[in-house]
C-alpha cells in the first residue's frame, strides 16, 4: 500500500481528513470482507494509534467508548448493570478473535441491520461524537445512521467516540438475539431491553430491536405501555400488536417478515420477564 497513515492525535487525523477522501480503519473485521481486492485502495488512516481512541472511561456526565475500543475492552471494563446487554451483544460478535479486534465504533459505522451492537447502544440513549477541524458536534445514535449502510457521517469527520449520558446508565439489561446457529450468525432478530423497577413499579423502559428494519428501532409505544404497570402485568403488555407497527422486516433466506415479528415479540417477552422476574419473586 502506497499510502498508508498512522496518526497518533486526534488532530493530526482530522487534519488528514481535511485534505481529503481517505479510508479510516481500525478492527477492519468490516472493511477488509467489503473489498474484493487483495490490498485496501489507498489512502488508508489507521487510528489504532490513537491512544485516548482506545479507551472505556466512565465519569460524572456518563460513559464514553472510543472509537477504537475493542468488543473485548469493553466487555472487561467494569460498568452498570444497564450495560449487560452491550455486553452480552459483544460475547456475540463473531470469534473471539473478531471481538479482540473489532470496534463498537466500527459497528455502527458500518451500518448494518445486523449489528448487533445498535439495539443496546440504542437502549442507553447513545451520541455520537463527531470531529472534524471544524469543532466536535454529537448526534443521536438514531440520527447517526440513516439507512441501509448509510449514516450522517460528512466526509471530513471522524467518530472520536460514542457517549452514554448518565441518566440512561441507570437500571438493569437484557440482549437476546436469534440465528439459525449459536455462534458465528447473522442475527434473524435481536432485542435489547432496559429497565428501572422501582417499588415493584417498572419506572422507565427502553427496548429496541434489530434485524427487522433497514436501521434498529426502539419501541416508543411499547416502552409508554409498560411505563408505571407493577412487575407483575408486564407479561400481558409485550404483545405483537405493540411490536409489530415500529417493525418492517424482509423476507430473506433466514426468517421471512412474518416469523420476524414473531420472533423479536417473543424475544422481547422472554427480555422483560427476565429483568422483572427477581422483583415479582420478592413481591
Amino acid at each position: 500500500m502506497s499510502d498508508f497513515r498512522r496518526p497518533t492525535s486526534i488532530g493530526e487525523a482530522v487534519d488528514l481528513l481535511s485534505q481529503g477522501p481517505i479510508v479510516i480503519a481500525a478492527g477492519c473485521t468490516d472493511l477488509f470482507p467489503a473489498t474484493s481486492a487483495s490490498v485496501l485502495a489507498g489512502p488508508v488512516m489507521d487510528i489504532t494509534g490513537i491512544a485516548e481512541l482506545g479507551r472505556v472511561t466512565q465519569g460524572p456526565k456518563g460513559v464514553r467508548i472510543g472509537a477504537a475500543a475493542t468488543w473485548t475492552k469493553l466487555v472487561q471494563t467494569p460498568l452498570p448493570p444497564a450495560f449487560d446487554m452491550l455486553k452480552q451483544a459483544a460475547q456475540e460478535v463473531g470469534s473471539v478473535q473478531i471481538q479482540n479486534a473489532g470496534t463498537v465504533v466500527g459497528n455502527i459505522c458500518n451500518a448494518s441491520p445486523a449489528a448487533d451492537g445498535v439495539p443496546a447502544l440504542l437502549a442507553v440513549e447513545t451520541r455520537v461524537e463527531l470531529t472534524s477541524t471544524r469543532g466536535v458536534r454529537q448526534v443521536p445514535l438514531d440520527q447517526f445512521i440513516t439507512g441501509l449502510r448509510q449514516t450522517a457521517l460528512r466526509p471530513d469527520e471522524l467518530v472520536t467516540a460514542v457517549w452514554i449520558p448518565a441518566a440512561a446508565t441507570a437500571g438493569t439489561s437484557r440482549f437476546l438475539k436469534l440465528g439459525a446457529r449459536a455462534h458465528l450468525v447473522i442475527s434473524i432478530v435481536m432485542v435489547a431491553v432496559r429497565l428501572r423497577i422501582d417499588a415493584g413499579h417498572i419506572v422507565q423502559a427502553a427496548l429496541a430491536v434489530g434485524s427487522c428494519s433497514a436501521v434498529a428501532t426502539r419501541l416508543p409505544e411499547l416502552e409508554q405501555a409498560l411505563h408505571g404497570l407493577p412487575v407483575r402485568d408486564v407479561a400481558a403488555t409485550v404483545t405483537e400488536a405493540r411490536v409489530a407497527p415500529m417493525l418492517s422486516p424482509i423476507d430473506d433466506i433466514r426468517a421471512d417478515a412474518d416469523y420476524r415479528i414473531s420472533a423479536a415479540t417473543e424475544l422481547l417477552g422472554r427480555a422483560v420477564d427476565h429483568l422483572v422476574r427477581p422483583q415479582r419473586r420478592a413481591a
